[in-house]
């Protein structure tokens, strides 16, 4: 089992028009649930405060304290006089960055994308920002989309909902962000920023970060091995085709190869970098723009997750349609 990511919390499968299948041999996301598994509860409740069990992370029960949206910065400020303040007894607080404000979301919920447990309150629908700026435009911040999961970047003077966090996570791995920039994109001093990268909160990457197999690549942060290549059908697939060749290349090679879940994708962007958002000196070839996930969107059985690996955005996909790239994973 990998490790440094969670399981998406998808436990049913779908085919390419959205209906119900088994998921015994389907190659999917839920067939597999691989990342580490949510503990029973998932959340412990602490007055006003939210532990999470799965990451160890401690999350305002209310997901809106500031009451209405806010820009980047205002956000940021709000954060610095919650400390100032020693908000509900603690005087840590940050905005979370994109691996941990996207450790909320269970992939088999919607409105919110939360799991079915979770004792927050006021979750707004909408888009919540990270501390996580932007490597392909340093004017934008990663944000979360509540309704559904997906993360993309807005620009940081739009106004979009805060939700602070605190505490130190021994399964989340650090975002790899090193550098702070200000709403115009313009690199700045980190200290005393609060932005993703002064606090790099996470657990630190290994170094070498891969090592090299034959034909693939094993990632020592998650102990996944993936093919070196990371488009292997060397075209654009429909998702069922992206299913089949996995199967077809796990059958022929006698390992088993599977099209990945959308957390373990993401486990391999490294925020400070775009075109690709994979870390510096990486070792994959004929890396595309975005591949397809095993992940089906709750939100809609018809699509599916994917991983935009030249922005590092997560976002979904028209099942039918030939529309992303081929990567495969496996356990050691």
């Amino acid at each position: 089992m990998g490790r440094h990511y969670l399981w998406t919390g998808l436990a049913n499968c779908w085919d390419a028009a959205g209906r119900p299948v088994d998921c015994a041999g389907s190659g999917q996301d839920a067939e597999f649930r691989p990342g580490c598994p949510w503990p029973e509860p998932r959340f412990k409740t602490q007055g006003e405060l939210v532990l999470d069990l799965a990451t160890g992370l401690t999350w305002t029960r209310n997901a809106n304290p500031l009451n209405f949206p806010a820009t980047w910065s205002e956000a940021l400020e709000f954060v610095r006089l919650m400390n100032a303040e020693s908000a509900h007894g603690h005087a840590d607080w940050r905005m979370p960055n994109r691996r941990e404000l996207r450790s909320l979301v269970s992939h088999a919920a919607r409105k919110p994308a939360l799991p079915a447990d979770h004792p927050f309150q006021s979750v707004f629908l909408g888009w919540y920002w990270t501390c996580t700026t932007s490597a392909m435009a340093p004017a934008y911040a990663w944000y979360v989309h509540m309704e559904g999961g997906r993360m993309f970047y807005g620009r940081k003077d739009q106004y979009c909902l805060l939700w602070p966090v605190r505490g130190d996570s021994p399964v989340l791995p650090a975002t790899g962000q090193m550098a702070c920039y200000d709403d115009l994109g313009l690199e700045v001093a980190c200290t005393g920023s609060l932005q993703d990268g002064e606090l790099r909160a996470g657990v630190a990457w290994p170094s070498p970060r891969y090592t090299l197999l034959d034909g693939a690549v094993r990632d020592v942060l998650t102990g996944l091995v993936w093919t070196r290549s990371a488009d292997i059908a060397g075209k654009y697939l429909t998702w069922q085709a992206a299913l089949d060749l996995a199967a077809d290349i796990s059958a022929r090679d006698g390992l088993p190869w599977r099209l990945p879940s959308i957390n373990e994708l993401e486990s391999l962007v490294d925020a400070s970098s775009h075109s690709p958002a994979l870390p510096d000196g990486h070792p994959f070839q004929h890396v595309p723009e975005a591949c397809w996930s095993s992940t089906t969107s709750f939100f809609e059985p018809d699509w599916a997750y994917c991983l935009y690996l030249h922005k590092g955005a997560v976002g979904v996909g028209y099942k039918p349609n030939p529309e992303f790239a081929v990567w495969l994973v496996r356990d050691e």
